[in-house]
Protein backbone atom coordinates (compact mmCIF):
# COMPACT_ATOMS: atom_id res chain seq x y z
CA UNK A 1 0.00 0.00 0.00
CA UNK A 2 1.54 3.02 -0.77
CA UNK A 3 0.31 6.62 -0.88
CA UNK A 4 -0.33 7.55 -4.23
CA UNK A 5 -1.33 11.27 -5.95
CA UNK A 6 -2.38 11.88 -9.10
CA UNK A 7 -4.27 14.59 -11.32
CA UNK A 8 -8.02 14.31 -12.75
CA UNK A 9 -9.23 11.91 -10.93
CA UNK A 10 -12.89 11.60 -10.19
CA UNK A 11 -15.80 10.20 -9.49
CA UNK A 12 -19.31 10.44 -7.97
CA UNK A 13 -21.21 8.60 -4.89
CA UNK A 14 -24.21 8.73 -3.44
CA UNK A 15 -23.00 7.02 0.05
CA UNK A 16 -24.63 8.50 3.24
CA UNK A 17 -23.22 8.32 6.50
CA UNK A 18 -20.02 8.37 7.94
CA UNK A 19 -18.77 5.07 6.55
CA UNK A 20 -16.72 3.75 3.55
CA UNK A 21 -17.60 5.32 0.29
CA UNK A 22 -18.53 3.41 -1.91
CA UNK A 23 -18.29 4.81 -5.66
CA UNK A 24 -20.45 5.41 -8.29
CA UNK A 25 -20.18 6.78 -11.81
CA UNK A 26 -17.02 7.51 -13.44
CA UNK A 27 -17.00 11.55 -14.65
CA UNK A 28 -16.34 11.92 -18.44
CA UNK A 29 -12.76 13.80 -19.10
CA UNK A 30 -11.31 11.53 -15.39
CA UNK A 31 -9.19 9.28 -14.45
CA UNK A 32 -11.48 6.77 -11.99
CA UNK A 33 -9.61 6.01 -8.64
CA UNK A 34 -9.12 2.55 -9.79
CA UNK A 35 -7.58 3.89 -12.75
CA UNK A 36 -5.56 7.01 -11.23
CA UNK A 37 -4.86 5.87 -7.52
CA UNK A 38 -4.87 1.85 -7.99
CA UNK A 39 -6.22 -0.64 -5.75
CA UNK A 40 -5.61 -1.28 -1.87
CA UNK A 41 -3.59 2.52 -2.37
CA UNK A 42 -3.97 5.75 -0.01
CA UNK A 43 -4.67 8.85 -1.22
CA UNK A 44 -5.75 12.31 -0.27
CA UNK A 45 -9.02 12.88 -1.29
CA UNK A 46 -12.15 15.71 -1.21
CA UNK A 47 -15.89 14.67 -1.34
CA UNK A 48 -18.24 17.41 -1.35
CA UNK A 49 -22.27 16.99 -1.63
CA UNK A 50 -23.39 20.03 -4.38
CA UNK A 51 -26.51 22.15 -3.52
CA UNK A 52 -25.12 21.86 0.36
CA UNK A 53 -22.45 23.33 2.91
CA UNK A 54 -21.08 19.49 3.43
CA UNK A 55 -17.68 19.15 3.01
CA UNK A 56 -14.53 16.42 3.75
CA UNK A 57 -11.01 16.48 2.75
CA UNK A 58 -8.95 13.61 4.15
CA UNK A 59 -6.62 10.53 3.73
CA UNK A 60 -8.19 7.73 2.27
CA UNK A 61 -7.38 4.11 1.70
CA UNK A 62 -8.92 1.96 -1.48
CA UNK A 63 -10.07 -1.73 -1.38
CA UNK A 64 -8.67 -4.28 -3.10
CA UNK A 65 -10.75 -3.72 -6.06
CA UNK A 66 -10.92 0.35 -5.97
CA UNK A 67 -14.58 0.05 -5.78
CA UNK A 68 -14.74 1.72 -2.21
CA UNK A 69 -12.50 4.65 -0.25
CA UNK A 70 -12.07 4.22 3.49
CA UNK A 71 -11.78 7.45 5.06
CA UNK A 72 -8.75 6.91 7.25
CA UNK A 73 -7.88 10.11 8.41
CA UNK A 74 -10.22 13.35 8.14
CA UNK A 75 -8.04 16.99 7.87
CA UNK A 76 -10.71 19.19 7.31
CA UNK A 77 -14.13 19.35 6.87
CA UNK A 78 -18.09 20.96 7.54
CA UNK A 79 -18.42 19.11 10.57
CA UNK A 80 -15.70 20.72 12.52
CA UNK A 81 -12.99 18.68 11.02
CA UNK A 82 -14.80 14.85 12.10
CA UNK A 83 -16.61 12.62 9.52
CA UNK A 84 -19.01 14.65 7.80
CA UNK A 85 -22.78 12.20 8.14
CA UNK A 86 -23.28 13.12 4.06
CA UNK A 87 -26.91 13.87 3.30
CA UNK A 88 -28.38 11.81 0.64
CA UNK A 89 -27.70 12.87 -3.38
CA UNK A 90 -24.92 12.69 -5.83
CA UNK A 91 -21.48 13.48 -4.65
CA UNK A 92 -18.28 14.41 -6.13
CA UNK A 93 -15.48 13.19 -4.58
CA UNK A 94 -12.01 13.55 -6.20
CA UNK A 95 -8.32 13.38 -5.70
CA UNK A 96 -6.49 16.43 -4.56
CA UNK A 97 -3.68 17.34 -2.60
CA UNK A 98 -4.68 19.37 0.95
CA UNK A 99 -2.81 22.82 1.48
CA UNK A 100 -2.11 21.79 4.98
CA UNK A 101 0.43 19.11 3.11
CA UNK A 102 1.95 20.97 0.85
CA UNK A 103 5.27 21.61 0.72
CA UNK A 104 6.19 25.21 -1.11
CA UNK A 105 8.48 28.06 -1.20
CA UNK A 106 7.20 31.75 -0.55
CA UNK A 107 7.59 34.94 -2.33
CA UNK A 108 11.47 35.18 -1.25
CA UNK A 109 12.20 31.52 -1.99
CA UNK A 110 12.05 30.50 1.25
CA UNK A 111 10.30 26.96 2.08
CA UNK A 112 6.96 26.92 4.12
CA UNK A 113 6.07 25.48 6.13
CA UNK A 114 9.88 26.62 7.74
CA UNK A 115 10.50 23.33 9.34
CA UNK A 116 11.51 22.22 5.78
CA UNK A 117 15.07 23.19 4.21
CA UNK A 118 15.19 24.47 0.72
CA UNK A 119 16.44 21.35 -0.65
CA UNK A 120 13.56 19.25 0.73
CA UNK A 121 10.90 22.17 -0.57
CA UNK A 122 12.43 22.12 -4.02
CA UNK A 123 12.73 17.88 -4.08
CA UNK A 124 8.84 18.42 -3.14
CA UNK A 125 8.21 20.27 -5.94
CA UNK A 126 9.98 18.69 -8.87
CA UNK A 127 8.78 15.19 -7.28
CA UNK A 128 4.90 16.81 -7.56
Amino acid sequence: MALVLNDRVKQTTTTTGTGTITFASAVTGFETFAQGIGNSNTTYYAIFNGGTDQFEVGLGTLNGNSTTLARTTIISSSNSDNAVDFSSGTKDIFCTLPASKAVYLDASGNPVPTLATNGFAVAMAIAL
